[in-house]
């Protein structure tokens, strides 16, 4: 109690923020987050979007605060502030398992396999609405790589998905891809479409000047993964199979599994 009253010195921010959390949440964010601003960001989001206190230890533990987006600023200034609030850089995919070698569309598959997962870390508002979205452009056919549509900004927002660093031109395309959208798909009562591209890496001064004179809303956000095995280390360990007929043949005190050299 000593500790939250030196936290909130000031009666007003305790009412209207601290004290609308359960008091175990506010233990949380006591015991895990310091900065003070840091603190009322995570209160806010915690009230805004209702999360248990699991979900704001694994948003606090992921750094979250410190991934918010930032857009190329081409959108109102209550729309602009809320999408850096929704969207997020990096992202963190570690629920996926990619080979240093896979493609887009491996990545695609992987992320609709674990639907639920990336709607999570997306967050709060993400409503699917499709992936490889056909769009007849010109006579030409085209494919929007992922599609969502966001509750609270009323919009479209299409992400792009590379597998490699960011290169200027996959700006030049999501510019295409919005107007499209705009023209195609959103209703007249939509905000403008918002472009995401999602990428392994990014030079931020290159990121800078691709997005400079683009007339859309859209950002460039990393994300992270978890990679499998390389391929010169699976023969140093035991297969499920070698495990199972191990485990199976003996009583659990005498099962050895010998390492590989």
């Amino acid at each position: 109690m000593r500790a939250f009253a030196q936290a909130w010195p000031d009666g007003a921010i305790v009412q209207q923020a601290a004290a609308q959390l359960p008091w175990f949440h506010n233990c949380v964010l006591l015991d895990k987050v310091k900065d003070a601003a840091e603190r009322l960001w995570y209160i806010q989001q915690s009230i805004r979007n209702g999360w248990s206190r699991n979900v704001l230890v694994r948003q606090i533990e992921s750094g979250l605060f410190h991934r918010q987006g930032k857009f190329h600023p081409t959108l109102p200034l209550a729309q602009s502030d809320l999408a850096n609030q929704i969207l997020k850089d990096p992202y963190n995919f570690d629920f996926l398992t990619l080979t240093q070698d896979a493609h887009e569309r491996d990545l695609e598959q992987a992320l609709l396999a674990h639907l639920r997962q990336f709607l999570v870390e997306m967050g709060t508002g993400f409503a699917f609405a499709g992936s490889q979205v056909p769009l007849e452009i010109g006579g030409e056919d085209f494919k929007l790589d992922l599609l969502f549509y966001h509750l609270k900004l009323r919009c479209f927002i299409v992400i792009d998905l590379k597998v490699g660093p960011f290169k200027p031109e996959y700006a030049g395309k999501m510019n295409f891809y919005l107007s499209a959208v705009d023209d195609m798909l959103r209703h007249p009562d939509d905000k403008p479409s918002i472009g995401l591209i999602l990428c392994k890496a990014k030079n931020k001064i290159v990121a800078e000047y691709a997005l400079r004179d683009i007339g859309k809303p859209l950002g460039i956000s990393e994300f992270q993964h978890l990679e499998k095995l390389p391929d010169q280390l699976k023969g140093t360990l035991p297969t499920i199979e070698e495990l199972e007929a191990e485990l199976s043949s003996k009583p659990i005190d005498q099962v050895s599994i010998k390492p590989a050299t």
